[in-house]
């Protein structure tokens, strides 16, 4: 199994960023080829119907990323109860070519409690990607989110916050491992 986590942050030590790095860390543990595509350390053009950047070495990276995996993962921060604008920019140069019929795990970091917003509209995105939403979803907030203000060595594995996360990534590997076993992607 193949997936690609983007993390939607543009911002040097997001804990959106973190997170999303410590969810490729748990998939490759448990034998899933992760890789992270990190929008801080490769921006992507603004989108354009008027312009295709064919010619942008990031974006045809991540497309063919998206494009190979089985299960996609996002990783953002809310901002104003939304996702951030480089990762929806990021969607925007995206298609159902990269998320149709995959399982989508989405997570986000917020300064408060939970980032709900956020999620319910990574939801809707995926829907109109013609992805498969992973009925399980990750939001830290809040004490949660100090967990990932440090380096990942640093994170307590007895920690509530990690428990949510593992019972999520269970979720997100049963559902890829279904739409897998049924011819899906």
């Amino acid at each position: 199994m193949r997936v690609v986590a983007i993390a939607g942050s543009n911002r040097s030590g997001s804990t959106s960023t973190r997170l999303a790095k410590y969810i490729v860390a748990e998939l490759r543990r448990q034998g899933v080829q992760a890789d992270l595509y990190d929008l801080h350390q490769d921006p992507l053009p603004f989108y354009s119907p008027d312009e295709a950047h064919d010619d942008h070495a990031g974006l045809l990276r991540l497309k063919r990323m998206a494009a190979e995996a089985d299960g996609i993962v996002l990783a953002s921060p809310e901002y104003h109860g939304s996702i951030s604008g480089v990762l929806k920019n990021a969607l925007d140069h995206l298609g159902k070519e990269q998320f149709g019929g995959k399982p989508v795990l989405s997570a986000t970091s917020s300064g408060g409690p939970v980032g709900i917003s956020s999620l319910l509209q990574l939801q809707a995105m995926v829907r109109n990607l013609h992805g498969i939403n992973c009925p399980e979803w990750i939001s830290i907030g809040g004490e949660q989110r100090k967990l990932f203000e440090a380096e990942p060595e640093a994170y307590m594995p007895e920690h509530a916050a990690l428990d949510r996360i593992h019972g999520a990534l269970r979720c997100f590997l049963d559902l890829l491992r279904s739409v897998r076993g049924q011819g899906g992607v």
